[in-house]
């Protein structure tokens, strides 16, 4: 068994215990949304086949319902894949009931309020120098910035992710896939 198969296996495992429903990731597949306009942010993740992970934390930490309001909001959303990534034991961590505010925190810290496309990213990255500063619904920042012609995000802590899919509409907001999980300061 692989690295990642057996990392999935663990995940499912500590994350079926606390409500968590994971669904092993579909790897590097592009997605595949029925993301019709008419979809919320959360109908339209649950839709991908990729984002099962995320969903399932969205519904643990209580945020599905705020995601389906109006908004609009801007998702960077990480896919099963990029959750596989997070060091060893950090999953498990955030999904215990004692860590329900810190993965609160973790996933507030990926939406942006309002609708912030890939053209006003782009544009906003350029009237800035190169770079620029995102406020969260967490509170915190990310940095967004274009590196070998790719948007990539910077979190707090200097992680970086590359947007893999821009511009996913939605009823309430926009979707912008990630190949990785910010993790706030």
């Amino acid at each position: 068994m692989t690295r990642k198969n057996t990392l999935t296996a663990v995940v499912a495992a500590a994350l079926a215990t606390t409500g968590f429903v994971a669904v092993p990731a579909l790897a590097d597949n592009h997605m595949e949304a029925k993301a019709e306009a008419e979809a919320n942010i959360v109908a339209t993740a649950e839709s991908t086949g990729m984002h099962n992970t995320l969903v399932s934390a969205v519904k643990a930490a209580g945020l599905a319902e705020t995601l389906t309001a109006p908004g609009p909001f801007t998702v960077f959303a990480p896919t099963d894949a990029a959750f596989l990534e997070l060091p060893e034991g950090t999953l498990q961590s955030l999904a215990q009931p004692e860590n329900k505010e810190k993965l609160t925190s973790v996933l507030t810290y990926h939406a942006v309020t309002g609708k912030v496309t890939a053209d006003s990213l782009t544009k906003m990255i350029e009237d800035n120098g190169g770079k620029a500063t995102l406020t969260t619904v967490q509170g915190g920042t990310l940095t967004a910035m274009v590196e070998d012609g790719n948007v990539v995000i910077m979190d707090a802590k200097g992680g970086k992710a590359t947007v893999t899919k821009a511009d996913v509409m939605t009823s309430n907001g926009v979707i912008h896939v990630t190949d990785g999980v910010f993790m706030p300061a």
